[in-house]
């Protein structure tokens, strides 16, 4: 091997060794991903609803401890199990989705040693834009033993209070305090 080859090898390796990560992106199945939400109804009962249609994309990469969240969630898409509630949740007083169709959450991904434990993002409700962190109960990547895909799933938690997102009507004395429940999976893409 010449002087030059062995140089040029010896500078091909160290350019890959010392290049970054590139974090894998992964593609959030509709099928399996599940944003959730509790709230009190007046303070009688507490009310538990879904959001049908989400779509977005996480990128993680583990070696890195980095990663990012961005989804996108149909607001007519609520649902409380309840034909009048849905309506009602997307009229101008609740998530006037005539006028804001969508509601979008991005954050990045908050590492404790190995381990995924938060994501420290920002929810958009009716064009308000607010810190919401979620704490992350559990997060696992692998093969599906069906589909043979890679996929990493997740489920996150956390609270915001409507009101501040301008949906103020019957949000007094914390009765606009709603617990969100999500369970997500993304198919890492190809």
């Amino acid at each position: 091997m010449t002087k030059i080859s062995l140089r040029a090898l010896v500078i091909t390796l160290f350019a890959a060794a010392t290049a970054p990560a590139v974090a894998d992106t992964y593609t959030l199945d509709p099928n399996h991903t599940h944003p959730s939400m509790e709230m009190s109804h007046m303070g009688y009962s507490i009310w538990r609803g879904k959001f049908n249609r989400s779509s977005g994309k996480v990128t993680y990469d583990p070696a890195a401890h980095t990663g990012s969240v961005d989804v996108q969630t149909d607001a007519s898409s609520i649902d409380w199990g309840q034909d009048e509630m849905d309506k009602i949740a997307q009229t101008a007083d609740w998530l006037d989705v005539a006028h804001y169709p969508t509601m979008t959450y991005s954050g990045l991904l908050v590492f404790d040693g190995d381990k995924v434990v938060a994501v420290d993002g920002k929810l958009t409700v009716r064009g308000v834009t607010k810190p919401v962190k979620l704490t992350v109960n559990s997060f696992r990547c692998g093969p599906n033993p069906y589909t043979k895909k890679f996929v990493c799933g997740a489920d996150a938690e956390g609270d915001l209070d409507r009101a501040d997102f301008g949906m103020t009507k019957y949000a007094d004395n914390g009765l606009g305090k709603i617990h969100l429940r999500i369970q997500v999976e993304g198919i890492k893409d190809e």
